[in-house]
């Protein structure tokens, strides 16, 4: 499943240059894959009501070309690897067609109480798996 998220560029997020600091492209990424998991009819707060969270593990940000104050961009965001304490999510950042950034995160399942590394829930894997949500 590929979801599509739109934001709008915000004042705040762009530098001296009026070009958008390349830190908040991680945003944007966290935008797309909250509303995909949204999608797919999980969410962050029903992982962590159950005492588990998906920790950033790693992330990678290919910049292309910058966006501006009140672009309005489209987070491409897909799940590309599923493992049974880790995914991976895949971006891709456009304005008006063209890809601005690229990227992945890769994400742990930990428990919250003790912040170890963990199995993802079963019904929570199922619901992350191709065809579900």
């Amino acid at each position: 499943m590929i979801h599509t998220a739109t934001v709008r560029v915000r004042y705040s997020e762009t530098d001296a240059q009026g070009v958008v600091n390349n830190g908040t492209y991680l945003a944007y990424f966290e935008v797309g894959r909250v509303e995909w998991l949204r999608k797919a009819g999980l969410s962050y707060r029903k992982l962590e009501e159950r005492g588990y969270g998906f920790v950033v593990v790693e992330a990678f940000v290919r910049y292309r070309k910058g966006a501006r104050f009140d672009d309005e961009l489209r987070v491409r965001t897909r799940l590309s690897e599923l493992e049974r304490a880790s995914l991976r999510f895949e971006y891709e950042v456009l304005r008006d067609g063209e890809a601005l950034a690229t990227g992945y995160t890769r994400h742990a399942c930990v428990r919250l109480s003790s912040g170890r590394a963990a199995r993802i829930p079963r019904e929570v894997l199922e619901g992350l798996r191709p065809g579900a949500g």
